[in-house]
């Protein structure tokens, strides 16, 4: 169970630390409320995975058990985490992905609720799960029945709360953010291991054929 909670982090942190909706939101509301905002938001996004792993898990929970559902799932998860890790690395490559503090102040609302919302209204957020999350889950399922998607789940939010939690204490406190060049290379790293998860799900999924 260490390697799913180690497995789940590293694709967490391969999520959380690519730019978007919600990044933008924590590095702002870090800027003008605070240190401790990125925590709250990330309580709320949290709070909508676990809802979102819960519909999935019962959903699909006889579907979990067929190997026809299995092989479709890797084929199609792992094709689509290959995509997503090239495409980080041609990005990061191409020093086509950066970030902007540009200090703007956002409105206050419930930051909890905040990062619910805007976690719901990204549609890349609603196909991971649908789609690649839904592998992980049935791996963990199989491996370990309800206490491996447990697990998994702590794993991957562990994730959340670590980076977004790091960059609002950063930001917060500091103003600052870490050297671009680092990030990219980091961007790299993370597309280089989800191409690696992509191609098990790819090979599992063949085996299952086979």
């Amino acid at each position: 169970m260490v390697l799913i909670f180690l497995s789940a982090l590293a694709v967490g942190f391969s999520g959380s630390m690519m730019p978007g909706p919600l990044l933008t939101y924590t590095l702002r509301q870090s800027l003008s409320s605070g240190p401790l905002s990125g925590f709250f938001i990330t309580a709320g996004h949290a709070l909508l995975e676990l809802a979102l792993v819960i519909l999935i898990f019962i959903g699909f929970d006889t579907i979990l058990q067929s190997p026809a559902a299995q092989t479709v799932i890797g084929l199609v998860g792992g094709a689509l985490l290959i995509y997503m890790g090239l495409d980080m690395i041609l990005k990061s490559a191409k020093n086509a992905i950066t970030l902007q503090t540009d200090g703007n102040r956002a409105g206050r609302g419930n930051m909890l609720v905040s990062g619910v919302v805007i976690s719901a209204a990204n549609p890349y957020f609603l196909l991971w799960w649908a789609v690649i999350g839904l592998g992980f889950i049935m791996q963990s399922y199989n491996a370990h029945g309800i206490v491996g998607v447990g697990v998994y789940y702590t794993g991957h939010i562990s994730a959340d709360f670590i980076w977004y939690g790091a960059i609002s204490v950063i930001v917060g406190k500091t103003r600052r953010f870490i050297n671009q060049k680092l990030y990219r290379a980091i961007i790299i790293a993370l597309g280089c291991l989800l191409i690696f998860f992509g191609a098990k799900f790819v090979v599992d999924a063949v085996s299952n054929l086979l």
